[in-house]
C-alpha cells in the first residue's frame, strides 16, 4: 500500500464515499485513499423507523468493503493526528500517510458519558436510544410493551446529527399508544436543549399542533445531566420551570437545533423527573482527533473543523476541504445536507487542482423528514437563513402519505444504489 495519495479522504461514511465516487466519475485517473477503521457501514436515518417497529435493523447495515468505491484504496486505520503543514496524517497504528489534497468527513462523536449513568442503563430499565444500532430495536420493545405512565424523550443542548430524530420517535410512539387506546394514560414529556421545537416557523407551526394533539409537555432550554435507570429518574437543569413542569412553547425564531448557552451567573434549577419509559439522545461533538488538531475552529467549544460555510474549504489550509457532520458550518447535520455539500466539494477541489478558484457555493440546504404519525410525514427543507426550500409542488409543512413513502421506501433504496455511488 502506498503512503502517498493525490486525494486522501478521512471517513468512509455517506460523505466520504459520495465525494470519492463523484470525484472518480469526473476524473477516473485520480489517486484516492479512504481512511476508515470500520468494518460495517450503516444507514442511520432508518433507525427511527426501527425504533418504531416498521424497519428491519439488518437492512441498515452492510460490510464496508462492499460499498467502498472501486479504484480507491481503503486504508483500514483510525486517524490519530493531523499535520496539515506537512500534508500528513498519522494513524493510531503509527502509520503515516501524505497527500496533495485532504477531504475531512469522519462524522460526529456521540458523547454518551456526558450524561451521568446513561451508558450503564442503556438498553435496559426501559431506557433506550435510536442513535445506537445495538439499542434501536429495544426502543420498539419499550413502546410496544408500554402500558401507560410517564414517557420521557430527551434532546441535548449540542447540535446533533439528524436533529429531528429526538422528537420523531416521540410522535410515532404517541400515535401507537393512541391507536392502542392508552394515550390518555400516558404523561409524555419532551426535555430539549433547543429553544423551540423547530427553527423554521412554517414547520414549527405544524409541530406545535402535533404536540398539542398528543398533549405532550415540553421543556425547552433544558440540559439533561443524569439518568438513573434503576430508580427511573432523569435529572435536568433549566432556567425557568412552572409548578407543573409544563413550560410553554417558545415562539423564539431560533436556529435549528442550536446550543442554548447559560451564563455562569444565571440561576439554573435542577429538576428530577420520574419516568416509566425514556428515549434519550446523547450530546454530540467533533471526534477527539479533530478536537485536538490544527483543523479545529478555535472558537467552537465542540471542536468542529473550521471551513468557509459556502465553499467548504478550510479557512487556513487551502488544500483541505471538509463536509458532513464534523464541520462548523451552521447547518443541520443531515444526510440531505451531505447530498448538497458533496458536489460543491468535488467541484471546488477539482478547481483547486487545476489552479482555479473554488467558486461553487453551498447555501446551507438541509432536509428533515419528520413523521407525525404512522403513514404521514412532514418533509422540512430549508437553508442557512431558515427559509423553506420545498422540492415538491405541495405544501410540505402539511404531513402527508407520499412523503412517508419517500422516507420509508425510496430514500433507503436511493442511499445504497445511487447516493453512495455518486449518481444522486
Amino acid at each position: 500500500m502506498s503512503n502517498h495519495y493525490q486525494i486522501l479522504v478521512i471517513g468512509g461514511g455517506n460523505a466520504g464515499l459520495s465525494v470519492a465516487s463523484q470525484l472518480l466519475r469526473k476524473r477516473s485517473n485520480l489517486n484516492i485513499g479512504i481512511i476508515d477503521p470500520s468494518e460495517k457501514h450503516y444507514y442511520q436515518p432508518a433507525w427511527t423507523l426501527v425504533g418504531a417497529g416498521i424497519f428491519d435493523i439488518n437492512k441498515t447495515i452492510r460490510n464496508e468493503k462492499e460499498v467502498i468505491p472501486k479504484n480507491t484504496t481503503w486504508i483500514k486505520e483510525a486517524v490519530a493526528e493531523f499535520m496539515p503543514t506537512e500534508n500528513k496524517v498519522k494513524c493510531s497504528s503509527g502509520d503515516e500517510f501524505t497527500y496533495d489534497y485532504l477531504v475531512v468527513c469522519p462524522g460526529i462523536q456521540l458523547d454518551w458519558n456526558k450524561i451521568e449513568g446513561l451508558k450503564e442503563t442503556l438498553g435496559k430499565n426501559n431506557v433506550s436510544s435510536n442513535y445506537s444500532f445495538q439499542h434501536a430495536p429495544y426502543t420498539w420493545e419499550m413502546i410496544k410493551n408500554f402500558k401507560g405512565g410517564t414517557a420521557v424523550f430527551t434532546n441535548p443542548t449540542t447540535p446533533i446529527k439528524c436533529g429531528g430524530a429526538p422528537h420523531k420517535i416521540m410522535y410515532l410512539a404517541c400515535d401507537y399508544w393512541r391507536k392502542k387506546g392508552i394515550l390518555d394514560q400516558c404523561d409524555v414529556h419532551y426535555i430539549s436543549g433547543a429553544a423551540s421545537i423547530f427553527g423554521v416557523k412554517e414547520y414549527a407551526e405544524t409541530l406545535k399542533k402535533v404536540i398539542g394533539h398528543y398533549n405532550i409537555h415540553v421543556h425547552f432550554g433544558a440540559n439533561v445531566t443524569a439518568i438513573n435507570g434503576e430508580n427511573k429518574t432523569v435529572a435536568f437543569e433549566t432556567k425557568e420551570i412552572d409548578e407543573n413542569l409544563n413550560q410553554k412553547l417558545c415562539s423564539e425564531n431560533a436556529a435549528c437545533y442550536g446550543i442554548i448557552e447559560h451564563n455562569d451567573t444565571e440561576d439554573l434549577k435542577k429538576v428530577i423527573l420520574n419516568f416509566d419509559l425514556c428515549h434519550t439522545v446523547p450530546p454530540q461533538s467533533a471526534p477527539d482527533f479533530i478536537k485536538n488538531s490544527p483543523l479545529r475552529d478555535p472558537a467552537n467549544p465542540l471542536g468542529y473543523v473550521e471551513i468557509d460555510k459556502n465553499t467548504l474549504q478550510h479557512t487556513r489550509f487551502s488544500n483541505i476541504f471538509a463536509l458532513g457532520d464534523c464541520t462548523n458550518a451552521p447547518c443541520s447535520k443531515t444526510g440531505a445536507a451531505i447530498r448538497k455539500q458533496a458536489p460543491v466539494v468535488v467541484t471546488n477541489l477539482l478547481a483547486i487542482i487545476d489552479n482555479k478558484t473554488a467558486s461553487a457555493q453551498y447555501d446551507g440546504y438541509s432536509a428533515c423528514p419528520i413523521p407525525t404519525q404512522y403513514g404521514k410525514l412532514m418533509l422540512a427543507e430549508f437553508d442557512y437563513s431558515n427559509t423553506p426550500k420545498m422540492t415538491f409542488p405541495i405544501n410540505q409543512a402539511k404531513p402527508n402519505w407520499a412523503m412517508w413513502i419517500l422516507k420509508t421506501k425510496i430514500l433507503p433504496w436511493l442511499y445504497w444504489n445511487k447516493i453512495l455511488k455518486g449518481t444522486a
